[in-house]
């Protein structure tokens, strides 16, 4: 398994996915690019429209959950699908550790962007941060 990527892997009743790359920013990107790809098929969003998003955890696994949450967020209150998403850096801000990014997408439509399954919260079930020579993290999505 080289470069970045995601993958949905087996579950009886959620959405469990696990996502990779060479760096632990990569990892997370491709998170946040599965959970919208539950949501909606993201090759039919267009990056019209830049969001700053950042999210803190008191550690990896708290981190994970709170990025995704943050993005979850942004679909639940504003409609906002993500295509493009860089991560500027993980970093450590005092007790915490601190992700930065940036989203590109547009609003949810209904007329050209097809809905996928509904996700209503990220969870801690099954999590794991693999920090090796590639970087995976794993988590589950309650649909």
């Amino acid at each position: 398994m080289g470069g970045s990527g995601r993958r949905f892997l087996e579950h009886m009743s959620d959405v469990y996915v696990e996502a990779y790359g060479p760096t632990m920013e990569e990892a997370f990107k491709e998170a946040g690019l599965a959970l919208f790809d539950v949501i909606s098929d993201t090759r039919d969003v267009r990056p019209d429209i830049e969001r700053e998003v950042c999210a803190e955890g008191f550690d990896m696994e708290s981190l994970l959950y709170n990025w995704l949450e943050q993005l979850l967020l942004l679909f639940d209150l504003d409609g906002f699908l993500a295509s493009e998403i860089i991560v500027h850096g993980i970093e450590r801000s005092g007790e915490n550790l601190r992700i930065r990014a940036t989203v590109r997408g547009e609003r949810f439509d209904p007329s050209r962007h097809k809905h996928g399954i509904g996700i209503k919260s990220v969870t801690y079930a099954l999590m794991e941060i693999v920090e090796d020579e590639v970087k995976r993290v794993r988590f589950v999505l309650d649909i």
